[in-house]
């Protein structure tokens, strides 16, 4: 009897964003019949809290693995297996990120365990199917990219006329701390942005600030953003001075909005200025030209 499992794993950066967990591997279990008390008082809700796995751990329920397979870059997964019985009892998902998105972060294997659950199997021709889907809770994304020493930053980018978000812009990050750029990234169809480095990509050459309520080693960042080659807004270290851009956590949510004309004004009067500079030096030139024809006339 063939069994087919489909689904999708995902996380939440903030509550408005999700990514999925691209490259991880899904693992699926037989119960432990060691300890069924366990098992069914797990199996009573479909998720539990996400709880980190040793090596160990991994290792000692060897034996009873199902089956095995990696997510693709949507976070889908599909797997199959044989068996002889119609499953009643709860099954052991397990998650194994070999790296974190973006390929950021320190590059180890991860092990986690999802939830033990009773899957609902749907017959069909060729055996039963069944569905499972999870989304990591935010704080737990937090804790797992922070012991990976990899970070995030997303958003949307507005002008502040406008209240959707601008495509196709360039966004570039840069630590305050050291003055560097971190990281860039373009916008989506919906104005959103998300750049991705490692903690290593931070205070390279430069000491870690160590402050109290410094809690996350995060950048202070600020910003800038181009339009195809046109810089449409220029911050500077004195940005990153708010309490919203300092000490990042690993998973962060920053809108920018943009006020496009800023830079118009700032060329036009520079242009004024140029073009002023050139009428009054032209006006002396015509001046000094008159006075000394008048005296040659004398």
């Amino acid at each position: 009897m063939s069994y087919l499992l489909i689904g999708n794993i995902s996380a939440l950066i903030c509550d408005d964003c999700i990514e999925p967990l691209a490259n991880a591997r899904i693992r699926v279990y037989l119960p432990d019949i060691r300890y069924p008390d366990q098992q069914n008082s797990w199996a009573k809700g479909i998720f539990n809290d996400l709880r980190p796995l040793t090596a160990k751990d991994v290792l000692m329920k060897a034996d009873r693995l199902l089956a095995e397979a990696p997510l693709d870059e949507w976070g889908n997964f599909s797997l199959s297996w044989e068996e002889v019985h119609l499953f009643t009892e709860p099954l052991e998902l397990d998650l194994c990120l070999d790296v974190m998105p973006g390929k950021t972060g320190s590059h180890q294997p991860r092990n986690y365990h999802l939830s033990n659950v009773v899957l609902h199997w749907k017959r069909s021709s060729n055996g039963y199917l069944g569905a499972y889907a999870y989304v990591v809770p935010s704080a737990s994304w937090n804790t797992i990219c922070r012991d990976a020493g990899s970070w995030v930053i997303t958003g949307t980018v507005r002008h502040y006329q406008r209240k959707e978000g601008q495509l196709h812009l360039k966004v570039q990050a840069y630590n305050a701390i050291s003055g560097k750029m971190i990281g860039e990234a373009y916008t989506n169809e919906f104005g959103r942005y998300t750049i991705r480095f490692s903690r290593k990509d931070l205070y390279s050459g430069h000491l870690q600030p160590v402050r109290q309520g410094r809690t996350n080693m995060g950048p202070d960042v600020y910003f800038r953003i181009y339009n195809d080659d046109r810089l449409i807004l220029s911050e500077n270290e004195n940005n990153a001075a708010a309490s919203e851009r300092q000490d990042l956590p690993p998973c962060s949510c920053l809108n920018i909005e943009y006020k496009s004309s800023a830079v118009r004004r700032a060329s036009a009067h520079i242009n004024g200025w140029i073009s002023d500079m050139i009428s009054l030096t032209a006006g002396r030139r015509k001046k000094r030209e008159q006075l000394r024809m008048a005296a040659n006339y004398r």
